[in-house]
């Protein structure tokens, strides 16, 4: 068995640390997106077509059974996956199925990544000043203090262009597209991991719905936000291992 799990933005895998360390399991992987904390290959545009196929060779490249788990942006490749390549998966986990509802309009802070300009400076903001006042400005926001050590840290130049590349190609329709069919996912077993406390992709309108047009079982996590797993791992952790464990 292989358990991926998948970050989102603007993050790396690092995210994932005290869930593994509170999983102890040896066959989990936590790669990281290219250009997310690492390099970005040659050729690479950093558009949503491209992470899914980088995802879905992924997965191909790992011992089965495999089962997946995504976070924010790797939620909605999850949930792409699930539509459009179900069998190569045993299973998969997402908390971003609303991203791919026909009624999903993108956050404030998307919407300014996907203008011209004024996303080069938002990015500038998050990148430029000094770790310790760039962890205060996202705590500010209501980051919890855990996840904005981490997403302070990691946020670099080379992760600002791969965002803006991905958020770009992600203008609407291009979402509403990726929701198509929905149905198809119902070839292998899936779960919405509902955050009830997030505010980004957690309360999203329609996620439900699709959830169920996918076939997808709910996974609560009460109480717990968009950083869920650095929030309450061992909550998390105990609603992950009954799923892949579950026959």
């Amino acid at each position: 068995m292989t358990i991926v799990l998948l970050h989102g933005n603007p993050e790396t895998s690092a995210i994932w640390r005290e869930l593994v360390r509170e999983w102890r399991r040896d066959d989990i992987v936590t790669p990281s997106l290219p250009g997310f904390g690492c390099e970005v290959p040659q050729g690479f545009g950093c558009t949503m077509d491209e992470y899914l196929t980088w995802l879905v060779d992924l997965v191909l490249s790992l011992e089965e059974p495999v089962h997946v788990v995504g976070h924010d942006w790797g939620g909605i490749l999850v949930a792409r996956l699930a539509i459009v390549a179900p069998t190569s998966i045993a299973s998969w986990a997402s908390d971003a199925l609303g991203a791919l509802h026909p009624r999903y309009e993108w956050h404030s802070a998307a919407r300014v990544w996907q203008t011209d300009g004024a996303g080069e400076e938002l990015v500038a903001s998050m990148t430029n000043p000094p770790v310790a006042e760039r962890q205060s400005t996202l705590e500010a926001l209501g980051v919890p203090t855990a996840a904005a050590e981490i997403l302070a840290e990691v946020a670099d130049q080379r992760m600002g262009k791969a965002l803006l590349a991905l958020y770009r190609s992600a203008r609407q329709p291009a979402m509403i597209q990726w929701g198509e069919n929905p149905e198809r996912a119902r070839v292998t077993r899936g779960m919405f991991l509902h955050a009830t406390n997030d505010p980004y992709v957690g309360t999203a309108r329609g996620t439900r719905e699709l959830a169920a047009s996918m076939g997808a079982e709910v996974g609560e996590l009460t109480g717990l936000g968009h950083w869920w797993m650095l929030e309450d791992s061992r909550a998390a952790v105990q609603v992950l291992d009954e799923w892949v464990n579950r026959d």
